[in-house]
């Protein structure tokens, strides 16, 4: 009885396994199309998730690449302006009335072939908001920095990046309780 358990458990793995054996060389012929530079350019939409310190949120943006230019038509500003302005209430005013903020965001690019990437190597510009409270405009500069590469992978036509607001300066005064802004944009797709 023990003989005829041990043959049948012995012919199931053995039509299994010649079965996965099958299934495997069908995939050998999927064919890897490079990259360009160009297959960065594009509409995209894409997940951002901002952290500041323990403070983490999540919303859909959209941006423009062209040539050598990350476009965004409404840069996230919400958590810049709470690190200015600390009364809750006043800074969704001063986000309400600051309204769209547009910010450019410029790069080198290079052609990995190892990985079938484009690299995107970032050169940050400062951003410079007028943040209304109490009747006065407050003179705003973030500090924009890209600690990493982006990526553009082309099997998926993905784009992979983040960036930091290191340093924020109000009316010429570096703000002395700052917490660094994350932005990280795990995974932008184009439209």
């Amino acid at each position: 009885m023990k003989k005829l358990t041990v043959l049948k458990a012995l012919t199931a793995v053995l039509i299994v396994w010649v079965s996965f054996s099958m299934i495997s060389c069908k995939d050998d012929d999927v064919e890897i199309v490079p990259v360009k530079l160009e297959d960065v350019n594009g509409n995209y939409k894409g997940r951002l998730i901002t952290t500041q310190g323990i403070m983490k949120t999540e919303k859909i943006v959209d941006f423009k690449v062209k040539k050598d230019t990350v476009a965004f038509a409404e840069f996230p500003i919400g958590e810049i302006v709470k690190s200015v302005v600390k009364d809750p209430v006043k800074a969704e005013s001063a986000i309400k009335a600051i309204g769209k903020v547009k910010y450019n965001l410029e790069f080198a690019s290079k052609i990995n072939t190892d990985k079938n990437v484009v690299e995107l190597s970032f050169a940050p510009n400062t951003l410079e908001i007028q943040i209304p409270v109490d009747g006065v405009n407050k003179k705003t500069v973030v500090t924009i920095a890209a600690k990493q590469k982006g990526f553009y992978v082309g099997q998926d036509r993905s784009l992979r990046y983040g960036l930091l607001a290191e340093k924020i300066t109000v009316d010429g005064t570096p703000l002395s309780t700052y917490e660094i802004i994350n932005y990280d944009f795990p995974y932008c797709i184009k439209n």
